[in-house]
């Protein structure tokens, strides 16, 4: 009884320090090293606006603390209170809504009444790797080409390689409205307030909204809000894994959420290293990618699908290359494939599904192999095809490589809304018919690869 009553005391007090250094994005605060731990939330009460942070670095004098408000208005002296670590409260009241970084919506009204949650870390940890289920079957997509050739399935974890402008966000929405799921998580990090606006309202249909949860920092907004407003999104996605529900999980885009990690870990002393991304950054990314696939018995699992933006169209640049290493596959959009007019612009031999061939019959490996070998050979003969160079008749399979190569460039851009065994019938048909044709190929203006 004596213990409970000194425990339940211990609540009434708070923790409080005093500012004693401001500079852009960080401040230093005394009087709490003893107490303080690094990811505890900081709470500064000033002029009726509340400012946020959290602890980067702990030293024997002072704390450094990360802002996610501006500090225009903090003055040496200012009081601020320590909280424990930051935890959100997502809910079905968060559906068809926009939430911010603290897990606020946005609009300030809610689809849904306020449900009773239990509060859910931001760093929580990924589940245990030896209770996890294997990847699920394989996911409709609302795309031929990502039905058959590049197939989606349940718990897996993708990368989405593009630059800008190639049509990113509009491939991300299109399959936020094809994809079989209970739920749609989608983290907007670091894009415009303008690209955040455009994607709610004209590329996520509206009757998918319902489902629908939107975490968005904007590319104004500091470096911490930009992390934290992901690990909020994951948060969100995580509960409703928990409910047993299967959940869609869109990142856009996970190189932003890295180049807040560059600026928070400089701001915390950390060495830079290649492109100036800190060690750090491999374990941040992985951790936060761990977080989502498989779920074990009694829980729902999260495909996620991670947008990473190229820039200058370069797959060898730092979170590109780290990217790759940690997902179950990549899709590449490719600028030349959209320059010509071909949506979504799926450079089918650069991009991999780590889900085959165990997520496809044999029938069907066959149908994918015979698919990509023929998007092979026309790569390989094209230049000879442009330069006139090109002899029809020496060679039946490259002729017939061009003759099937219009039919297979429009069926990868085709949606799909027929289901993954009418796409693969649409491609077996391509692939038979086609065989007649190879004697009587003719020149032609080739399609650029």
């Amino acid at each position: 009884m004596q213990m409970k009553a000194a425990t339940s005391s211990l609540k009434l007090f708070k923790l409080w320090g005093t500012v004693i250094d401001v500079a852009p994005g960080v401040i230093k605060i005394a009087g709490i090293s003893e107490l303080a731990g690094v990811g505890n939330e900081i709470i500064i009460e000033k002029q009726g606006t509340t400012v946020l942070g959290e602890i980067l670095t702990v030293s024997g004098d002072s704390v450094t603390a990360l802002l996610f408000s501006p500090c225009d208005m903090l003055r040496i002296g200012d009081p601020v209170q320590i909280e424990q670590e930051a935890r959100i409260e997502p809910g079905d009241h968060w559906l068809g809504q926009i939430v911010n970084y603290r897990g606020d919506v946005a609009s300030g009204d809610s689809a849904a009444p306020m449900t009773r949650t239990t509060p859910r870390r931001l760093l929580a940890a990924p589940l245990p790797a030896h209770d996890r289920r294997g990847i699920g079957p394989r996911l409709a997509s609302g795309w031929m080409v990502t039905d058959t050739v590049l197939p989606i399935c349940r718990g897996q974890r993708l990368g989405l390689f593009a630059g800008s402008g190639v049509g990113k966000s509009t491939f991300l929405g299109s399959l936020a409205a094809g994809m079989d799921a209970d739920r749609v998580v989608i983290a907007l990090i670091g894009e415009r307030s303008r690209e955040v606006n455009e994607f709610v309202r004209n590329v996520l249909p509206e009757s998918i909204m319902s489902k629908t949860v939107v975490v968005a920092a904007t590319a104004s907004e500091p470096p911490g809000a930009k992390k934290r407003a992901a690990y909020c999104a994951m948060a969100a996605a995580e509960h409703f894994r928990d409910q047993g529900l299967n959940v869609l999980f869109l990142f856009d885009s996970i190189t932003r959420f890295a180049e807040a990690h560059r600026e928070t870990a400089l701001l915390a002393g950390e060495t830079p290293a290649l492109n100036a991304f800190p060690p750090s950054t491999v374990r941040v990314v992985s951790e936060l990618a761990e977080r989502t696939g498989p779920g074990t018995d009694g829980k729902g699992d999260i495909t996620a699908i991670y947008s990473v933006l190229v820039a200058g169209s370069d797959m060898e640049e730092p979170v590109a290359d780290m990217i790759r290493g940690i997902l179950d596959g990549h899709i590449i959009l490719a600028r030349e494939i959209a320059e010509r007019g071909r949506y979504p612009a799926i450079d089918i031999l650069r991009s991999v599904s780590r889900s085959l061939p165990h997520a496809a019959t044999e029938d069907e490996n066959a149908l994918i192999r015979e698919c990509r070998r023929m998007f092979a050979l026309y790569e390989e003969i094209a230049p000879m095809l442009r330069a006139n160079l090109y002899e029809f008749g020496k060679d039946a399979e490259a002729d017939r490589a061009i003759a099937l190569h219009s039919l297979l460039d429009r069926y990868a851009g085709t949606p799909n809304s027929q289901g993954i065994e009418a796409a693969f019938d649409q491609l077996r048909e391509i692939l038979r018919t086609e065989r007649s044709l190879a004697a009587q190929a003719l020149p032609a203006t080739p399609i650029d690869p």
